[in-house]
């Protein structure tokens, strides 16, 4: 799993709720080049990637991370989730798009475990 947020704070958040839930956090970053490089190194199963990046959006990078000669599930999240958000993110490759405040709950794991 690898967690894309510019916000440190929420990346460790975030990596300890999915590692509580047994995911391995393979890496962390802050942007999208750091995400695209930490991908090719890590190649990760998984991204957990937020909508606003300090050098692009999350939609850019979703569409890049499911274009990876691997298959890697993509959850995009934000502050906040709009009926136009969740559509954007399905078009981008998502398999899903949560608000922030959705970290911890039941939909979150569901989309990540893939049930």
């Amino acid at each position: 799993m690898l967690v894309v947020d510019d916000d440190p704070a929420f990346r460790d958040l975030a990596a300890r709720v999915l590692t509580s839930w047994g995911h391995v956090v393979v890496g962390e970053a802050g942007g999208v080049a750091d995400a695209l490089e930490r991908a090719a190194e890590l190649h990760p199963g998984a991204a957990l990637v937020d909508v606003g990046l300090p050098d692009g959006d999350g939609f850019v990078l979703t569409r890049c991370l499911v274009a990876l000669p691997w298959h890697v599930r993509v959850v995009l999240i934000s502050a906040d989730a709009d009926a136009a958000a969740v559509r954007a993110a399905r078009q981008a490759g998502a398999i899903g798009f949560l608000a922030k405040d959705e970290l911890s709950g039941r939909t979150m794991r569901h989309l990540l475990e893939g049930d």
